[in-house]
């Protein structure tokens, strides 16, 4: 009899917790935004806005206003806000550890003091791969925006010295330049222009937005030019040749530290397996002279 009761309460128990844990994932979402997510985070998305609301608090201003900035370079600030990044990594922290504590403890059989030190390490490395991802693909798309700064600062110069004014130049730079994160952030500039903000403050968010330093000196001259009336070409060129020789000196300093990236592979790696066929055949004949 009380078997049976506890098996009914157990099951009863069970169906209670997965209702609760599968709850979010019935709430509804919005269509145009969930087909732009990765395929896991549309997964994870009901449990991160579910705890969202918990991690927020905990959130300090300072925090988050570096996510945000962290966010809105690596162009992910339209799907997801500092809140929601801390709740994904939360999610990422409370999976990681649940499975890492199941593991070692049906491997090892160790007590649950000794494993959950182990398990919380784990996850909090692992919690931390959201956070690493954004800043990766913000590190990217800035190095892709310096290496297409110059063609479109080329494009700019070739339209303003042909007559267009600054807005004309830098809409057919955004209409034939090539593919890429730069372009759509002129794009985005070009529609704040038309949506009636004043030119220089939608090139200072260009510059906010992209957070280059090129790009900062760039809107810098811009206004400098703009306020003493000089001729755009001239500082346009100027701009791009500078650009172009700063691009020149990264491909150096990339190629400088080639040999000591290479390094680390040649010791642990090749030279071990080089001294092994060299040193066979040296040992074989040695053991053989000794018998």
């Amino acid at each position: 009899m009380f078997l049976l009761l506890s098996i009914v309460f157990t099951g009863m128990s069970l169906c209670v917790f997965l209702w609760w844990a599968l709850q979010p994932a019935i709430r509804r979402d919005d269509a145009a935004t969930k087909q732009r997510r990765p395929l896991f985070l549309r997964l994870a998305w009901p449990w991160v806005q579910a705890l969202r609301p918990v991690c927020e608090p905990f959130v300090p201003w300072r925090t988050r206003g570096r996510l945000a900035q962290g966010l809105r370079l690596a162009a992910l600030d339209a799907l997801l806000t500092p809140s929601e990044l801390v709740a994904l990594q939360t999610l990422v922290f409370l999976l990681i550890a649940g499975l890492l504590c199941a593991v070692f403890y049906l491997l090892w059989f160790p007590q649950w003091f000794t494993v959950l030190p182990w398990a919380c390490l784990g996850a909090l490395l692992c919690a931390m791969l959201p956070r690493v991802a954004v800043r990766s693909r913000a590190g990217q798309r800035q190095q892709n925006m310096l290496r297409e700064l110059p063609f479109l600062l080329d494009m700019t110069t070739l339209c303003v010295e042909a007559g267009l004014n600054l807005h004309g130049a830098l809409q057919r730079a955004a209409e034939h330049g090539p593919d890429g994160p730069l372009r759509q952030e002129l794009h985005y500039t070009l529609a704040e222009i038309r949506a009636g903000a004043p030119r220089m403050e939608a090139l200072d968010n260009l510059a906010a937005r992209t957070g280059l330093i090129a790009m900062a000196s760039l809107v810098s001259a811009l206004k400098q030019a703009d306020q003493t009336g000089s001729s755009l070409g001239p500082i346009l060129r100027a701009q791009a040749d500078q650009r172009r020789s700063e691009q020149f000196l990264r491909a150096e300093e990339l190629a400088m530290k080639a040999p000591v990236k290479m390094l680390f592979p040649l010791v642990t790696c090749i030279f071990p397996c080089t001294f092994l066929v060299i040193g066979f055949p040296v040992v074989l004949k040695l053991v053989e002279g000794a018998w």
